[in-house]
């Protein structure tokens, strides 16, 4: 993992980053608002991200600086990600804090998020002198914006829509969550000076680490406790979320236990506790609780493969933040 000193410095990196907004705009304040950095007691995100790009880039020989620039590219990016998707989902509270739209309404955490989105781009700008390189990492982050509005505009279809094949969610995922992951694990490379071939190798390692990490959220957002998550047990469905347990269950040969999940899911709206609760315990049933895990450590062992086949992971270090974080408890 990313060495307390480093963390700390890719830390004071971003926090540079964010300055550079307009200092007279009250969207510079909003976006340091939204990363907490003027309050120390505050919890943080895990900059899962970053770990990932320094970790690559380490891989690859290069210091850890060297990937300072992308991996804030990166953060802000998910960050950007953040803000709107709160909204999407009328999320009050994030970290333990109010939502910016929550705060300051929509119109600002909008314009808030769109704001990093720009300065994340703008931060590739401060990475490798060497333009072709420059261009190939701008390419690469734009690829991954888009896949990552594609998955987002399917998420949101599908809380209207009663039907929601596996095939339709694993599309959504690979856009949603994985092809930023995915980003990173490139972006760490090629800000290494990897040769273009290698660091897609190691995009398609970290593609299949972003699949288990989607997966993993899916369970906890059935299974997971308030006490781990920070969230009402049950939370995605209670909204009625096609998630990973849900969309493979529903997949499944006809049951009884799946007929009662097809009906709860076929509604508009949210579901109330005890429709919920009878969802999670026919999934229980099914057998989604298992899948989900078995799913999450066949991608976990994906990326491992991957890394092997190209020697992409000498130290070590890839595989113990894959499979910390592939069982995460929050």
């Amino acid at each position: 993992m990313l060495a307390t000193a480093a963390f700390e410095a890719f830390e004071s990196h971003l926090e540079r980053a964010v300055d550079q907004l307009d200092g007279a705009s009250p969207t510079k304040a909003l976006v340091r608002a939204h990363f907490a950095f003027d309050d120390p007691s505050a919890k943080r995100g895990k900059r899962l991200r970053p770990r990932i790009m320094v970790a690559v880039a380490q891989a690859e020989g290069a210091a850890a600086e060297t990937a300072f620039p992308a991996a804030t590219a990166v953060e802000l990016l998910h960050n950007f990600s953040l803000v709107h998707d709160d909204i999407e989902d009328r999320d009050d509270m994030r970290h333990g804090r109010a939502t910016l739209w929550k705060q300051h309404g929509i119109p600002a955490a909008l314009t808030a998020g769109d704001a990093m989105c720009a300065l994340a781009f703008t931060m590739l700008l401060e990475g490798p002198a060497d333009a072709e390189r420059t261009v190939a990492m701008t390419a690469c982050l734009h690829r991954a914006l888009y896949d990552l509005c594609r998955g987002q505009g399917a998420d949101i279809g599908f809380e209207t829509s009663p039907s929601v094949t596996f095939g339709e969610y694993l599309a959504m995922i690979e856009g949603k969550t994985a092809a930023l992951f995915a980003a990173s694990c490139e972006l760490g490379a090629l800000a290494a000076g990897a040769a273009p071939a290698r660091a897609a190798a190691y995009g398609r390692m970290g593609r299949a680490y972003g699949l288990a990490f989607q997966v993993r959220d899916d369970i906890l957002g059935t299974w997971g406790t308030p006490a781990e998550t920070g969230k009402p047990a049950g939370a995605d469905i209670r909204r009625r979320k096609w998630s990973f347990p849900v969309a493979w269950a529903m997949d499944g040969p006809p049951s009884r236990d799946r007929d009662r999940v097809a009906r709860a899911y076929s509604s508009i709206g949210e579901l109330d506790d005890a429709t919920a609760d009878a969802v999670i315990a026919a999934l229980e049933r099914l057998g989604a609780h298992q899948a989900a895990d078995d799913a999450c450590d066949a991608y976990v062992a994906q990326a491992a493969a991957a890394a092997i086949e190209h020697e992409l992971d000498g130290d070590g270090q890839l595989a113990e933040i894959f499979s910390s974080t592939a069982r995460r408890t929050a």
